[in-house]
């Protein structure tokens, strides 16, 4: 089936990282829901410091299961050089790397500046594309940091054209905080079409303050194809205060599918991917929909 957007499912990465840690085999079960609801593209781990993400120090365990899932292209997050030979020794090729647009943000995510970890990219790509991969450079904080205060969209254009420059085969902007309102990410957006006009340009979104889904139309209105979401809602950064609340998988399916804009994912499997995610975590996911149910079901006829 042809499908409009793509919808990468990034709960088993952004969604845990902030959870306690949950066994392997939960994560598996969880992986083997959302590939039953035909998203085609799963972010599953991060190769970081167990230490500071004691939630997915299990990395290895989980990427030693993906070939179970041949259909599904899966993803990794990584901070580092340390994290890409980590991630590549374990078989995951596609990768994705974080830079945080602001100073504060950066030393507080990886304990270095943002110039610094804009020039890890040369070396990162290296690596992944020695060994057949793809790199996309994902430019955190890109509206409001919690520690420096709003981002200067140039800011966000710059890094952009530096990560293109320095090997980067996708890009992304992060609303990492929650902060950002259509009329923002329209113009973010379009400072990074400036400098790139050609590249294949994502979009990852938090509902933080309600305005995730509106974001995530106003994104598709500016050209973007490629979302990140989690399903149930679940989410966010440990290191930057108040980072809650990725928008829901099921409710930007809900969004797009009623909107006529084909995505190629089952909204009702879905739902109890989202349901089995929070039987797992023993609490109920951070999602409208999941709470109110799917679509109106008309009484039947007497």
């Amino acid at each position: 089936m042809s499908i409009d957007i793509v919808i990468r499912e990034v709960g088993p990465r952004d969604g845990l990282q902030i959870e306690r840690p949950l066994p392997t085999e939960a994560k598996l079960e969880f992986i083997d829901a959302l590939v039953a609801t035909g998203v085609p593209r799963i972010e599953v781990t991060s190769f970081v410091s167990p230490r500071a993400i004691p939630a997915l120090a299990d990395a290895e365990a989980v990427a030693a299961q993906l070939v179970q899932w041949p259909g599904v292209e899966f993803s990794a997050l990584v901070a580092g050089l340390g994290g890409v030979r980590r991630a590549l020794a374990s078989g995951v090729t596609r990768l994705e790397y974080v830079v945080s647009a602001s100073d504060g943000h950066s030393r507080a995510n990886v304990g270095r500046t943002s110039a610094e970890s804009v020039a890890l990219i040369a070396p990162i790509a290296d690596l992944v594309h020695e060994a057949g991969g793809e790199l996309e450079v994902i430019v955190a904080i890109a509206f409001d940091c919690p520690f420096d205060g709003r981002t200067p969209p140039e800011r966000v254009a710059e890094i952009a054209g530096r990560a293109l420059a320095s090997g980067a085969d996708t890009l992304s902007v992060a609303d990492t905080v929650g902060t950002a309102t259509p009329v923002r990410t329209g113009d973010v957006l379009d400072r990074v079409r400036a400098v790139a006009p050609e590249v294949d340009l994502g979009i990852h979104l938090h509902n933080t303050r309600g305005q995730g889904l509106a974001n995530a139309w106003a994104a598709y209105g500016h050209g973007v194809r490629r979302f990140d979401a989690s399903t149930g809602g679940i989410g966010g950064c440990p290191f930057a205060p108040g980072a809650s609340g990725n928008i829901a998988t099921e409710e930007l399916v809900y969004l797009f599918e009623d909107g006529g804009i084909r995505t190629g994912i089952d909204l009702d499997r879905t739902l109890a991917a989202a349901q089995l995610i929070s039987r797992l975590l023993g609490r109920p996911a951070d999602s409208n929909l999941l709470a109110a149910g799917g679509r109106l079901v008309p009484r039947p006829e007497r």
